[in-house]
């Protein structure tokens, strides 16, 4: 049988969940407090399922509108209750990471995406709230050493740093599990899908196992070291593009440069032209930038070596 036929309440899947759900709190430095949950979907589910679950009718649940993500976030759950944005980059063009608020102690939550892919900031010291802190970590989850236990909610579509396309790992405090008393479709509820183990309904038996891979590899390197290559690869290319007259970062303000998403523009549109060809030349793809905003983009995500970074910035060092 293979791993594809296994049977997803079968003894050897629940092996493979148990494994990956001890790895996920032993990286996050976290311990039985939390429910991890392996659900499907993706992280526009979680959009979805974030304020059914925990925003009422009586209440306002707050978000950051830091990039599009951010906003799509938001605008998703204008749709089960009130949303409030209580701040936002939009009209720079989240050029910058916005202000943080002044919280409101009477919040049902507050949301914040941690690293914007579009646009290239990334939030790298995030404050203590008074309030339950929800967190869309998907671009950047395991990039560096973090404090979890600040958070009562944290999610990832597991794409980026931790599997493939199709799953969402969900990270709840348990008490926020009793904290909704909203009546939901079990698929809905986070509760139900704790209650569960996460096999509340067909499992994605193979995104489960290719995530474990991923944190058999990521707790054998160590987040420690995973950081300090993050941020030596971060450094040495957005050190090229700040030296090379060709190009520009998109983001200004160095504190708020992502360590993931690298964006920046060539200064003509013949640069740019011959950058893409020099790239197609050299076997280096996914460098163009997201449709909405244009230019290039380096994502530099775990798996991405120093030495294929190099690559990069020698291509660069050539126009």
């Amino acid at each position: 049988m293979s791993l594809l036929e296994l049977p997803h309440r079968g003894k050897e899947f629940i092996e493979i969940l148990e494994e990956s759900k001890a790895l996920v709190k032993k990286l996050c430095g976290i311990g039985d407090e939390y429910e991890v949950l392996w659900l499907q979907g993706g992280g526009k589910m979680q959009f979805c399922m974030i304020p059914m679950n925990f925003l009422t009718d009586a209440r306002t649940a707050g978000y950051i509108d830091s990039g599009h993500w951010a906003h799509e976030a938001v605008e998703y759950a204008h749709y089960y209750g009130n949303a409030r944005i209580l701040a936002s980059s939009k009209e720079s063009n989240y050029s910058h990471l916005p202000e943080w608020p002044n919280m409101q102690t009477d919040l049902a939550y507050l949301h914040v995406t941690t690293n914007n892919t579009i646009y290239g900031t990334q939030w790298h010291n995030i404050p203590k709230t008074e309030v339950p802190l929800i967190a869309d970590m998907s671009s950047d989850i395991f990039s560096a050493k973090t404090d979890y236990s600040r958070f009562s909610v944290f999610y990832a579509a597991v794409q980026k740093n931790l599997g493939a396309a199709g799953l969402a790992l969900v990270v709840i405090r348990k008490d926020m599990l009793h904290k909704s008393q909203v009546v939901l479709p079990a698929m809905m509820s986070y509760a139900m899908h704790a209650r569960e183990k996460s096999v509340l309904n067909t499992a994605n038996v193979f995104g489960v196992y290719v995530s474990l891979l991923m944190l058999r590899w990521i707790d054998a390197r160590g987040i420690d070291a995973i950081e300090k290559e993050n941020k030596r690869k971060a450094a040495l290319l957005y050190d090229a593009i700040d030296s090379n007259g060709n190009f520009s970062a998109n983001i200004k303000e160095k504190a708020h440069r992502s360590l993931m998403n690298v964006c920046f523009s060539a200064n003509t549109p013949e640069v740019e032209q011959a950058f893409l060809a020099l790239c197609e030349k050299n076997n280096i793809t996914g460098v163009k930038g997201h449709r909405s905003v244009g230019g290039f983009r380096a994502s530099l995500y775990n798996a991405v070596t120093f030495e294929q970074v190099e690559e990069l910035v020698g291509v660069m060092n050539r126009m």
